[in-house]
């Protein structure tokens, strides 16, 4: 039986996708005037502003930017370190979680303190500076994967995530005969999709935005990863700017800030394609599907 709506229930409703539309056009606005800038020209930009339709479209910024030989060089790092770490990530992450999830484990009380530990306190950009060329890991990929290869704020969520799991799951999987790896890989993940997309979200941004370490660690320009290249290409350019060695200053300066905005659109695109993908679980209900009858 449907029961008919109030005239406030509509109200509301109708506010509420008014609300909702103002939010999301706040949010989209911005990137919207990014990614129109990139493609017009530097003479119509000059003008001012608010950007929402390419003006004299041109793709010369995007030009300017692949048509330095090391972008693909770069870019091909940054999808190394991304998928590599994150994959690192998950598996220390979701493996450690697991086990600090049982109140069994032995001496967990004290390793959950150590957890906890380090998001209060670290050891400092020098002392891990050290520690690293200590390792041989300066100028190495890998220096931008392994001190990071697990977040202990995410261990403890995936922990407290895994705790609501029913027991009556795994030991119904434990009298089919699951043993304590069966039970992980075919009870838990499955049900734990929501918990990995979102991890796989935060790791892989992580690792995709990698800038700082790279600075401190990465000395072969080789090795940069695409942010590390796209701020040396933006210090080019303002160099560029300022003397003009190379071209014509006026046509350096009207090309400058086009070539900005493609370059904020060519470190962000790929995150923005991939998140439709992992977003649908993060509206999942944890156990949804995981127990019937």
């Amino acid at each position: 039986m449907r029961f008919k709506r109030t005239f406030g229930e509509v109200l509301f409703d109708r506010f509420n996708y008014v609300l909702l539309a103002l939010v999301s056009a706040a949010m989209l606005l911005p990137f919207v005037n990014v990614l129109a800038s990139s493609l017009s020209s530097g003479v119509e930009l000059s003008r001012g502003g608010l950007v929402l339709w390419p003006r004299g479209w041109t793709l010369e910024a995007y030009h300017y930017i692949f048509k330095q030989g090391d972008l693909i060089q770069a870019l091909s790092i940054t999808v190394f370190i991304t998928v590599v770490g994150t994959a690192l990530n998950l598996v220390i992450t979701f493996t450690l979680a697991y086990a600090l999830s049982k109140s069994q484990l032995p001496f967990r009380n004290p390793i959950l303190m150590l957890v906890f530990f380090t998001t209060l306190f670290s050891g400092g950009m020098i002392p891990t500076f050290i520690l690293i060329k200590s390792l041989g890991l300066l100028d190495s990929l890998w220096s931008l994967i392994i001190p990071g290869a697990a977040s202990a704020f995410n261990v403890i969520i995936v922990k407290s995530f895994m705790q609501n799991i029913p027991d009556s799951l795994e030991e119904s999987a434990t009298i089919d005969g699951c043993t304590e790896y069966g039970t992980f890989f075919r009870i838990v993940l499955p049900v734990s999709m929501p918990i990995i997309a979102t991890m796989i979200l935060f790791y892989a941004v992580g690792h995709w935005n990698e800038f700082f370490h790279a600075i401190l660690y990465i000395n072969n320009p080789d090795k940069w990863p695409m942010q590390v290249f796209l701020r040396q290409v933006l210090l080019v350019l303002s160099s560029s700017e300022l003397n003009a060695s190379m071209i014509d200053q006026n046509d350096m300066m009207q090309l400058a800030e086009p070539i900005k905005m493609a370059m904020v659109i060519v470190a962000t695109l790929p995150i923005v394609l991939v998140y439709p993908f992992l977003q649908k679980y993060f509206v999942k209900g944890v156990m949804i599907g995981s127990i019937k009858g």
